[in-house]
């Protein structure tokens, strides 16, 4: 397998490796941050579910299918993906370093509510 599960329940990769395989179709990239922090600039590409909502709407997600779940740092996003494994999930994987990393790799961005 291509990801790493060393000291959490679920899979950990890089922003590149994520962008990667949110852009050839190996699954979605979900944004779990606030509403403002979305607006002030998100992962293109990424779709916005605020955390406080994930448990809501997480059937809106297919189970079946790596969900990359990123956030501003990588710790709100490492709790989202392992409830997503909790709730059965079979790969969710936290995108380590979050939307910082994300800019600092120098992936693309959108503003606004795109």
């Amino acid at each position: 397998m291509f990801w790493n599960r060393s000291r959490s329940r679920v899979a950990q990769v890089t922003p590149v490796e994520a962008h990667e395989r949110v852009v050839n179709g190996e699954g979605i990239l979900i944004d779990v941050r606030e509403p403002h922090e979305w607006r002030a600039g998100h992962a293109a590409g990424a779709r916005h579910i605020p955390l406080e909502q994930l448990s809501t709407r997480a059937a809106e997600l297919a189970k079946d299918r790596p969900v990359y779940v990123i956030c501003a740092s990588g710790s709100r996003s490492q709790l989202a993906a392992e409830m997503l494994h909790e709730a059965g999930f079979v790969c969710p994987i936290n995108v380590s370093g979050g939307t910082g990393a994300w800019q600092r790799s120098n992936l693309p961005m959108e503003r606004g509510d795109g």
